[in-house]
């Protein structure tokens, strides 16, 4: 056999190598013309492979593109499914066109190359020349991918101060469009102007809460009213918004300062260039109710353990509070009253024993039948002025025993023949 023939022959054997080709853009801007930078760097990356013919390469017809796509993660379809492809043995080269179209971040791309090493896939740039066989190879790559980190975080904290800069001369920013504004968009700039008839359903939900001090309530009433969350339209023309109100959602309605003509940034809170639509004395009443109901579990605070008798029971021994408590044998819950003092600071700081709530509660109430009605307290009766039915409650162990001792003789004689 000649020297060529079995050149001819070496040639005939090689196998294909099954090259991919990754794009990907940060943004969305320009996507949508004809032929973006997408295609460019496609472009590119077959020229490159149809170069590299007589090595064996071979461009799949896949499309591996990522636009609109941050190169700070990993959360992008294309690439996740050019991984797929590879773990499936389906590639055998990605070719991109810069080193930083595949990962902006260190550790990322490190990942992205284990996986790349663990199937025997080689990479390469079009436009930086490297081999990642040798150790200088591997070198420059690093550089390469250090500088193209240090570019990504460099525009981050730009984007950062340019933000923080907007927010302190009062303009907004950007974000989810909000009820009870418009966006006004202009060349570099967009405000915030009043929608009329959404401003008059954000008044609305800030009095009704204000008023209720419920946000179930609150809730309630705006699904009667059949009002939903801002409607808006994105540029793919996707619909957005139109929910229903929830706990979350009126919430953040409640605590946003952009109503009271203010714009927040991290803790601090500056004067915007839009116009108010609430008052800022119902914003501070609101928020002042908010933080009391975050407190105190709200306007409807459940009392699980059926306390008849909850923050009304005062010990005798020393007059200190007495409060609820209980505990669980098995299936059966026991409750009891305990002097707050005792529990505090132990029992030798109160010589009065732990009452038997269901007893305490049916005693007290036997008790409160009796008496007439004018005893009662009266809505317009003064909050701090103690009232006559408040002062019986101050009980003590020996009472509570006597009349269980009553009771319990007042039922052996209605048993006996």
């Amino acid at each position: 056999m000649t020297r060529h023939a079995r050149s001819n022959y070496k040639t005939k054997e090689q196998p294909d190598v099954r090259c991919a080709i990754y794009t990907r853009k940060s943004t969305e801007e320009g996507l949508e013309q004809d032929y973006n930078t997408l295609d460019a760097q496609r472009d590119s990356a077959d020229a490159y492979i149809a170069s590299q013919k007589n090595e064996g390469w071979v461009c799949l017809p896949d499309h591996y593109d990522d636009g609109g796509f941050t190169g700070g993660n990993m959360e992008r379809p294309a690439l996740k499914r050019l991984l797929a492809d590879i773990e499936s043995g389906k590639v055998n080269c990605v070719v991109v066109y810069k080193v930083d179209r595949l990962s902006r971040s260190l550790m990322d791309f490190a990942r992205i190359m284990e996986v790349f090493d663990r199937q025997g896939v080689s990479f390469v740039s079009v436009t930086q020349h490297f081999n990642t066989a040798s150790s200088m190879g591997r070198l420059i790559l690093n550089v390469l991918l250090s500088f193209a980190q240090f570019e990504r975080e460099l525009n981050s904290e730009r984007t950062r101060d340019k933000i923080a800069a907007a927010r302190r001369r009062g303009k907004w920013s950007g974000g989810t469009p909000i009820l009870g504004f418009d966006i006004v968009r202009s060349p570099g700039n967009s405000k915030l102007i009043p929608n009329r008839k959404e401003a008059e359903q954000v008044q609305h939900t800030f009095e009704t809460y204000a008023k209720c001090k419920s946000m179930m309530q609150t809730i309630r009433q705006l699904d009667a009213l059949g009002w939903r969350t801002k409607s808006w339209t994105t540029k793919q023309g996707k619909e957005r918004g139109g929910r229903p109100f929830d706990k979350s959602i009126i919430y953040h309605m409640l605590t946003n300062v952009l109503y009271i003509g203010k714009v927040r940034y991290k803790d601090q809170v500056f004067e915007g260039e839009h116009d108010a639509i609430i008052d800022e004395a119902l914003f501070r009443r609101v928020g002042t109710q908010l933080e009391v109901n975050g407190r105190s579990g709200g306007a409807h605070v459940r009392n699980k353990c059926g306390a008849l008798l909850k923050g009304l029971v005062r010990c005798k021994a020393c007059g200190c509070a007495m409060s609820h408590h209980f505990c669980t044998s098995g299936k059966k819950r026991y409750r009891y009253y305990v002097c707050v003092k005792a529990q505090k600071r132990g029992r030798a700081t109160c010589p009065a024993p732990s009452l038997p709530a269901g007893e305490l509660e049916l005693f007290w109430s036997t008790r409160f039948d009796r008496w007439p009605r004018t005893m009662k307290s009266s809505p317009n009766s003064s909050r701090g002025r103690e009232m006559p039915w408040t002062r019986r409650l101050t009980i003590s162990g020996p009472s509570v025993r006597a009349w269980r001792s009553s009771r319990d003789s007042s039922l052996e004689k209605s048993r006996k023949p």
